[in-house]
């Protein structure tokens, strides 16, 4: 079961949020923060890894939740919590950023790496998100 999504704009900036479930939820402080922590992560696991062309971590296993990641070209990170050992989140991010292309940046209004604020994706994303849970 999928529990929140971020998506992160190649400078870290944390430029869309939501929460899937009722469980208890981060202040707007906090999500910022994780953001923020997640593309610094991120930048310093493909560093510092052994191994030649590392993408950086794609996925962090904990013991309540796991945090799956999805980097494009561009350097947008999506990335969602989920519970642990759940199937399918992979595919679901890289829904979403065919979501976030046909609908944000598509979008005339939208300037790049602002806050996302656009209806049509939140409706979109609703109905992939209860796709994804009823899987």
């Amino acid at each position: 079961m999928l529990l929140s999504l971020y998506i992160v704009n190649k400078s870290g900036g944390l430029i869309y949020h939501r929460d899937f479930s009722s469980l208890a939820k981060l202040d707007t402080n906090d999500t910022l923060r994780l953001g923020s922590i997640w593309h610094s992560l991120h930048a310093i696991s493909s560093q510092l890894s052994p191994v030649p062309g590392c993408k950086g971590i794609e996925l962090l296993q904990a013991e309540t939740f796991d945090l799956h990641n999805f980097q494009t070209p561009t350097g947008i990170k999506f990335f969602a919590v989920a519970e642990c050992n759940s199937q399918g989140v992979d595919r679901f991010l890289k829904r979403v950023y065919g979501l976030y292309a046909d609908y944000v940046l598509k979008n005339p209004f939208y300037e790049l790496d602002m806050p996302i604020r656009c209806e049509l994706f939140d409706l979109q994303l609703t109905s992939e998100v209860t796709l994804t849970m009823n899987a």
